[in-house]
């Protein structure tokens, strides 16, 4: 079967599209005539995607692959093959409820490679963009034990959790963020339009008026006549920030800057430890080889710190080592979190002690998250109210000085 994308009209005059596998163009307009919509354009997988890569698609933005839908439908082919059915009637039955185009394509395409006799995790390769080098590889060890349905439920599992994990943080920043954006724009409006208003009767004042007065006239005419040299300086400054961030030097530096941050590094650095151990636990468990497994936690940490003292453990590993002394030596991984993994080692329950540490570590970074929140809400509006005042008393001072000069 080829796999087509479409475009029709479907019986209450509404324009659908949608992808699906078929023997032929025309098989695909009879299957469609008999669900009620009537084909108006179709092309083949291939041509489609050609397409698509010459014109812009606005709704990609807003419809991107989300672990949340990969982990659903993770779950779903889990129970499937739980409940018996072979792995291409589980794929087949699967894509029919699939409604992303994209993640429906991708495993459309998958389950050819399958029914062509390939193996699950090469025919998952093919879609880096949608399956991680982590799915891939828990897949591969899954078919290589025998505990497919397993490793993607336990896969599933992992999937949500990071999800969560990541809805947490961007709670946690989500407040503050919008916060810094009302404030900048409250003050933006009263600088270029209320001050200047206000500040013109002070210019046939004969007195001198006071210099925290004078401070704020002159950041008023710097944001209202030269508002373009301002934007172009934050511009240069953006730009030149991801430039640096982009070099080797830059981004090891600014991990090191990010884990030493008030408030905030503590709750990085317990994401990242969640992260790793919980990673870890789940590949070991799913059968896959130690170093293997190391290799692709790495990548999922977002430090280049921590990612560079995970690869002095894999290293130490490969030598008959421990995993737990090079990063009890690196002082960065908590003395809690390598005492763990030093006893799971010695005991051979290595899985287990990560899997402590990523829950112990997940409720810290829950109760950090509202700690941070609730001491946050506060702060900014301090600083707001701070900000405003200093405008007022900066106004307010020089009238009253004026009303004191006619008595």
């Amino acid at each position: 079967m080829a796999v087509y994308a479409y475009q029709g009209i479907n019986s209450s005059g509404k324009n659908v599209k949608g992808v699906r596998d078929a023997d032929s163009p025309r098989a695909l307009r009879l299957a469609l005539r008999r669900e009620g919509v009537l084909v108006t354009e179709v092309l083949q997988d291939a041509v489609a995607r050609e397409r698509k890569s010459r014109d812009i698609d606005f709704s990609k933005l807003f419809r991107r692959i989300s672990a949340s839908d990969i982990a659903l439908t993770t779950r779903q082919l889990a129970t499937l093959l739980a409940s018996g059915i072979p792995l291409v009637e589980a794929l087949s039955a699967m894509i029919e409820q699939l409604e992303h185009p994209e993640l429906k394509n991708a495993f459309t395409q998958t389950r050819d490679k399958v029914n062509e006799g390939s193996s699950l995790a090469d025919a998952m390769r093919n879609h880096p963009k949608v399956f991680t080098g982590l799915y891939v590889n828990m897949v591969a060890a899954g078919e290589a034990s025998g505990t497919l349905e397993t490793v993607l439920a336990r896969l599933a599992d992992f999937l949500d959790s990071q999800a969560k994990l990541r809805s947490e943080v961007s709670g946690a920043l989500a407040y503050p963020g919008f916060m810094v954006v009302l404030s900048v724009a409250v003050i933006t409006l009263m600088m270029t339009v209320v001050v200047p208003k206000v500040t013109r009767i002070f210019e046939d004042f004969d007195q001198a008026l006071p210099i925290y007065t004078r401070l704020l006239i002159f950041l008023s005419d710097l944001m209202s006549n030269y508002w373009y040299l301002l934007a172009f300086l934050f511009a240069g400054i953006v730009f030149g920030t991801r430039k640096w961030l982009s070099t080797e030097e830059g981004r090891d530096r600014f991990d090191i800057w990010v884990l030493k941050l008030p408030l905030f590094g503590d709750l990085f650095l317990k994401v990242a430890v969640t992260r790793f151990a919980r990673t870890l636990a789940t590949l070991l468990r799913s059968g896959v080889p130690v170093l293997a497994a190391m290799d692709i936690t790495r990548n999922v940490i977002g430090n280049t710190e921590l990612m560079r003292i995970v690869d002095l453990a894999r290293d130490e590993v490969r030598e008959g080592e421990s995993i737990a002394k090079p990063l009890k030596d690196s002082g960065q991984f908590p003395p809690i979190v390598t005492h763990m993994i030093a006893i799971g080692e010695r005991s051979g329950q290595l899985e287990e002690m990560l899997e402590h540490v990523a829950n112990a570590y997940d409720q810290q970074v829950e109760s950090r998250v509202r700690a941070i929140t609730s001491l946050l809400e506060p702060l900014m509006i301090v600083v707001l109210g701070g900000v405003i005042g200093f405008i007022a008393f900066s106004i307010l001072m020089p009238l009253l000085q004026i009303n004191q000069f006619v008595r």
